[in-house]
């Protein structure tokens, strides 16, 4: 990603990039997230800041809220919109505290 020494913003914005591909490769197309591998992802990496991640029904509404252009899949570019969310609850969260 850089030729240099990354910051610590760089080092976490390809650490999502990373976790992302960690699982879109598993199925299918290796850049795009199936619904099962967005369970994974979300069970696995946000399970402290999503809720209800073991409830079915929540994971298939996000993967249907997230899959824009209806093709059964969540490519990197809807993923972050769930990233975008999550960081603004936490956002929010922290300025609570």
């Amino acid at each position: 990603m850089s030729v240099g020494k990354m910051t610590k913003l760089e080092d976490h914005l390809e650490g999502i990039i990373n976790i992302f591909h960690q699982y879109s490769i598993r199925v299918g197309n290796f850049d795009t997230l199936s619904k099962g591998e967005l369970k994974q992802l979300i069970t696995k990496e946000l399970p402290n800041t999503l809720k209800n991640t073991k409830d079915k029904g929540a994971i298939d509404d996000i993967f249907q809220e997230l899959d824009h252009n209806k093709d059964g899949q969540v490519s990197f570019t809807e993923f972050l919109t769930l990233i975008g969310r999550v960081l603004e609850t936490a956002h929010k969260e922290i300025h609570q505290e």
